[in-house]
Formats: C-alpha cells, structure tokens, sequence
C-alpha cells in the first residue's frame, strides 16, 4: 500500500481559507485540471480511498489469489506470445511445401511483423484512454482469431493474414502486462515480479523451436497455431472474473468520434504506420527479391524518409497529446530504456533464430534435439532474470546490473561467434548470461515506447542478419565447397543440404555454414555492446519507495 502526501499544503493560519479557495479553484477548473490534480495520486475506482482530514490517499495493491491468478496470466500470455514469433520459424519449410508458396516466405514473418511495429505505439494511447482490463482482452482476442486463421488456413493468402491479424493483437500484449502488473505491484516489488514475467516469457523465444520442430516434425505445423488458444482463452476468463484497476481515472463523459479519434491520435498513427511498414519492406525485400540499387527500394526508402519527416512535425505540433509524446521522448531515462531494449531484444532474437540454425546445419541434429540443445541457456537465463529482479528491489538500483548485462551479454556473443563444428556442450551455457536485468516500470505510453522499440529492434537486426548471413555465405562457399553454388544450399535448407551436395563437398558446406553463422553473432555482440553504453543514460535512480511524513497536526 503506497501513501503520497498532497501536493497541497497550506500555512496554519491561512489553512481554512486556502482549503475553501483551493476547493472552488478546482470545481470552476476545465477536465484538464482535473486530470493534472490527479496525476499524483494515480486514482483507480475503487482502489482509492480519500481521507479529507490528513488530505492523504491511498492506493491498495491487490493481494492474494486475485495477485497470483493474473501475474500468472498474463506472464502465460506473453510466453504464448513470443513462442509464437519463434516456432514459426521451423514450421515454414512445411507451410510452404503444403501450399506450394516459395515466393510468399518473406511474407509469412514480414506480416506478422509490419503489424506489430505499426500498432505497438497506438496501443499505448489506448491503454491510457480506456479500460486496461477490456483493451488487453481485445488485444487478445485479435491474436487468438488470427491464429484460429493461420490454423485453419487452405492457402498461403488466408495464411498471410491470419498473421497479419495475430500483430495486430500481438501489438497490445506485452505493454498491457506490464500495465496490469503496475496496477498490482507496489514499485519496490515490481523488479521481482517483471523479472519473473519477462524471463518467462522469453523463454518462447528459446523454446520455440524446440516445440515448433516437434509438432511439425512428429504432427503437423497447425499445432504451432493451435496451442495458442487454449491459453488465450484461458486468460481472457480469468480477466473477466477478476477486477483489474485502472492506475489513472478514464475519461467517462461522451465524446464524439472525431473527438475519440484525435485523443488517439490517429493521423499521427496513420503516418507511422505506413512509414514503418516501408522501412521494413526495403529490409526485407533489399538483396533478395529487388537489388538494393533498385528502384523498388530506394523508393521504399525514401518514402519512408519522407513520412519520418511529416510525423515528428505532426507529433511535435501535438506535443503531450501526440502518440509519441516529446516530453517523453526527451527525458534521458525514457530514451535510454528504449535503446537499451532495442539493441538487447535484437541480439536475443538473432540468438534464438541463428543458433538453432547452428545446431541444425553444422551439428546436423534434429529441430527437436537442437531445442534440447538450449536448455542449459534457458534454465540459467530464467534464474538468474528472477535473481537480479530480487536483488534490485532490495537495493533498489537497477543500473549496475542493466550494465553487467550489457557486459555479459557483448562477452557471450563474442564466445559464440568462435563456436565451430566441433566445439563441446559445455560452451552452450554462455547463452545464460545475456537476460539478467529486468524491465522498468513505465507508464502505459512509455511501455509501448519500449515495447516498439524491442519489436523494431529485432525485425531490423534480424534483417541484417539475413543480410550478413547470405553475404558471408556466398562467400564462404567459394573458399570452402567452390563447386557447390549459395542457390542450392538455400533451397535445400539446413536440414536438406546434405542429401543434394556431392559427399565429398558435405564437410566444406558445413564449414561454410558455421563461418557465416558466426559473422551474425557478431552483429549479437555489437547489439549487447550498444545496450551496455546506452544503460549508463538510465541514470542510478532508486526505485525504493520514499518514507512518507504525515501531515502536522
């Protein structure tokens, strides 16, 4: 239970004056007084109980089974969440045999992808506008219906959007979590609690492809679609059964619909969207299907630039009203967190895709095994997340060990990047060390700030590692199997390009293989070291609730 003193105190003599002036100041006052009254007191319904003789307020944490129901929820559905952007990945090779759709593969992670960036900024305004409780329900039903699609899809088309549908959920998911958990956790205790639902959650992240590769393996790629449902239903009716508090008071008078549309800001939204929705498409797109010279994408790119260029004018003449408000964007700490999540997301995720690409071309193990392979890493990762949050709530500093992981995480990529064909399992549980700092608390628009800025981070990342990885591939091949051309080994997969290399040239391939591989961990370890530097902006804030001196008699 967190107590605030009022910001308002007056001098004994002039108290019972002032007390009279002040109460008709804010009854004659606009409703954007009134909100600025209350934004230091995070009102919340019931959850506020006002005392006019000491002018204290109170807001009561939830306790309990009602505590334990929700964290356990939606850490479940974060989980299901990231498991999804990762199992897909072993389930594509299938998806495009059964639907004869080579060409649409960019498609089946871009969509899914091209939703969640455009959507993850808004959904910040829409957590801080209406109910936390029915906007994630909403978030989740969208990724539970575009699932139910992807599951029972007959052609690649229907497949497509079914993932679009899914970002689009997907988008509100982990910054509404991280809301209801502020809602619920005092600040001194939210390390613990986000260490736990972050580590956890990223545990999909490592374990999809080893639950992708076996559904798809030992029963068929649908289940990868599948098994998010029985959650997601789950943790809809556990939401619907349970009160979840509002940190600050909604707007509840009616207001028109042009009136709901630009407190959304959704010309703001409908200029990022299609600025993020190029810049990716000239990512994925750029050295594949178009050269990078082309035309294509340096149109892609420049009309990119050019809607950058009209939406920070946009938000700037929109200032704390914007999607992307300024006067948050400005402030070291809010900027810091982003970067820091940016470039550690990216190096997590190019872990998770290009290492068990690594198991399963140069170790030549099945998708199964390879996830097996991770497990000391995920074991590890998970612990040490939860110890860390524990130690920051007792020291209530969180900086040292957002810089120890920066630290860690840049020293493990580089161990990997030495990984060779023969290298021992005891190398693999380097990958413990690179989640060890939990997230910090924002608010609903600052978690979505941080939410894009993982997102964003790992579609861009990943896509200079496809980039690298097919660059150093070419390469790499003419040195070590010359007479097997990048074209074959790419059609064939990693799995498949052992049955259509001559034997003699198999070993070469192999070492091919691992020498690209490990010029994208290298990207990994320049993300962790970008992590490490941007962690020193975060500032030594102590997170350790303030005492608090009640009024003098």
């Amino acid at each position: 239970m967190e107590k605030i003193e009022s910001h308002h105190e007056s001098p004994k003599a002039d108290s019972t004056s002032d007390l009279k002036a002040e109460e008709h100041s804010l009854e004659a006052n606009d409703e954007k007084s009134r909100e600025f009254a209350t934004t230091y007191v995070d009102l919340g319904g019931d959850n506020v109980k006002k005392t006019k003789e000491s002018e204290v307020e109170e807001w009561e944490y939830v306790t309990g089974f009602k505590l334990v129901a929700v964290i356990s929820v939606i850490t479940l559905a974060c989980f299901i969440l990231l498991l999804d952007t990762s199992t897909i990945a072993t389930a594509i090779p299938k998806i495009t045999v059964d639907f004869h759709s080579l060409n649409d593969v960019g498609w089946y992670g871009s969509s899914y992808l091209l939703a969640t960036c455009a959507l993850t900024p808004m959904s910040g305004k829409i957590y801080a506008r209406f109910s936390t409780k029915y906007m994630y329900v909403c978030f989740m039903a969208l990724f539970s219906l575009g699932s139910l699609i992807c599951a029972l899809s007959n052609s690649s088309n229907m497949f497509i959007i079914g993932r679009a549908i899914a970002g689009i959920g997907g988008s509100g998911l982990i910054n509404g979590s991280l809301t209801i958990l502020s809602a619920y956790v005092p600040l001194e205790k939210r390390p613990v609690y986000m260490g736990f639902l972050m580590s956890f959650a990223q545990l999909g992240i490592m374990l999809g492809p080893l639950i992708g590769g076996a559904l798809t393996e030992h029963a068929t790629w649908r289940w990868c679609f599948w098994i998010n449902l029985p959650p997601s239903a789950l943790t809809i009716l556990i939401l619907f059964l349970i009160h979840v508090p509002d940190q600050t008071a909604k707007r509840t008078e009616r207001t028109s619909i042009i009136d709901t549309l630009m407190l959304l800001d959704v010309p703001g939204f409908l200029l990022f969207a299609p600025t993020s929705i190029m810049f990716l498409l000239a990512l994925e797109w750029g050295g594949t299907k178009y050269p990078w010279g082309s035309a294509t994408i340096i149109g892609l790119f420049c009309g990119a630039a050019g809607n950058l260029a009209i939406f920070m004018a946009w938000e700037y003449k929109r200032g704390d009203d914007a999607m992307v408000p300024w006067s948050m964007i400005r402030q070291r700490f809010v900027a810091c967190s982003c970067g820091v999540n940016f470039f550690f997301f990216a190096a997590q995720i190019i872990l998770s895709y290009y290492l068990a690409q690594y198991f399963q071309a140069v170790r030549g193990v099945s998708p199964t095994l390879s996830g097996v392979y991770l497990l000391p890493g995920i074991m590890s990762q998970m612990v040490l997340a939860i110890v860390s949050g524990v130690l920051v709530s007792k020291m209530g500093y969180y900086l040292p060990w957002s810089v120890a992981s920066g630290v860690l995480a840049t020293i493990s990529y580089g161990l990997i990047s030495t990984f060779d064909p023969d290298s021992s399992t005891g190398m693999w549980a380097l990958l413990a060390i690179q989640n060890s700092v939990p997230q910090q608390d924002k608010t609903p628009i600052g978690m979505a700030l941080v939410t894009f800025s993982q997102m964003f981070g790992g579609a861009l990342f990943l896509s200079f590692a496809q980039t690298g990885f097919s660059s150093a591939m070419q390469n790499t091949l003419k040195e070590f199997a010359p007479e097997v051309s990048a074209s074959t080994i790419a059609n064939a997969g990693a799995l498949g390009f052992r049955a259509v290399v001559p034997p003699s040239s198999v070993a070469g391939v192999i070492q091919a293989y691992n020498n690209s591989i490990n010029q994208v961990f290298y990207i990994a370890a320049g993300c962790g070291f970008g992590s490490f530097l941007l962690s020193f902006g975060i500032g030594m804030k102590s997170i350790k609730k303030a005492k608090v001196v009640e009024p003098a008699a």
